[in-house]
């Protein structure tokens, strides 16, 4: 589905547990950091705003609802921007612990993974000698025998679950069969339309970032959904901006933010959230589209309202 108007949804990924702490100085960490990277990020234009947390001592990964509750109202209070929780946490957590800030915070929307698949991030550790903390070295080597596990069993349960919340989903498709798993839970009715698809391009275990990639992910999503869909892509780490501008010549949305790519450009890293966004915004608007407000996107999306949250 396009957009009305040629109005695109930027979101923003604003810190994640793909990347650890030492990576960037820019990546935020502690609930402070995390809350001004997503207000940055909705001025510089995001509608919305896709968050994990972090262990504040030392850039760990964590679930806790409480840490989350220590930035979402304060991002609820500065800014209308949508929010967005992550139910894919990291690989090595549980689903029941991945679902709890969901369930528990009942957002406007939140990520959902269409499968099972390796994960790599181990080809991260040629690129850096020193790590900050004693987790991060053995996190990314451990992701060459890394399951990222998210059977039919996990999905139906996180929809089932989340169903009287009435939190939609970004749903992430790291690979062509991805898709056709969201095609079954519609035919399911445990998810309804219009989805926001998310295509995710460039991770080690997922599909690439190559333009027939690209291609290829659109046409099967519109054979599969129609006119009951939106479509948005991420591009990690050099694709970010390449594939982000595929996708809005296309007809679709955009997804950056510092959880996806560390960098601003070649050999550039970017210094906060909104910097990705604006460069984002730029290249919109030179494109002649007009970037979504936020409740233009719940209008898109039928989303329930930045109100009807639990924080």
């Amino acid at each position: 589905m396009a957009a009305p108007q040629g109005k695109v949804i930027i979101t923003c990924a604003v810190t994640g547990s793909i990347h650890t702490p030492t990576m960037s100085p820019y990546l935020p960490i502690t609930p402070d950091e995390i809350a001004a990277g997503a207000i940055g990020a909705a001025q510089a234009g995001a509608a919305i705003v896709h968050l994990h947390a972090r262990d504040p001592k030392d850039g760990r990964p964590t679930q806790d609802p409480e840490v989350f509750r220590q930035f979402l109202p304060k991002i609820k209070a500065a800014c209308d921007v949508v929010i967005n929780l992550t139910t894919g946490g990291a690989p090595t957590m549980s689903t029941e612990e991945r679902l709890q800030p969901a369930l528990r915070l009942k957002p406007e929307v939140a990520s959902l993974n269409m499968g099972s698949m390796n994960f790599g991030l181990y080809e991260m550790l040629g690129r850096y000698k020193e790590f900050k903390h004693d987790w991060e070295k053995p996190y990314l080597a451990g992701s060459d025998e890394r399951i990222f596990k998210n059977t039919f069993k996990d999905i139906a349960y996180i929809l089932q679950s989340c169903a009287d919340n009435e939190t939609r989903f970004e749903i992430e498709c790291y690979d062509i069969g991805h898709l056709y798993t969201a095609a079954h839970f519609l035919d399911r009715k445990l998810v309804k339309p219009p989805l926001l698809i998310q295509s995710v391009f460039g991770i080690r275990g997922g599909i690439g970032a190559d333009p027939e990639d690209v291609l290829h992910m659109k046409r099967t999503a519109d054979r599969l959904f129609g006119n009951a869909y939106y479509w948005s892509v991420l591009g990690a780490g050099r694709n970010q901006m390449f594939v982000a501008a595929m996708s809005a010549v296309m007809g679709g949305n955009v997804r950056v933010g510092l959880e996806d790519s560390l960098w601003l450009g070649r050999g550039q890293l970017a210094k906060s959230n909104a910097e990705q966004v604006a460069k984002a915004r730029r290249i919109l608007e030179e494109l002649g589209l007009a970037v979504a407000t936020p409740d233009e996107a719940r209008e898109m999306l039928k989303l329930k309202g930045g109100r009807n949250v639990a924080f």
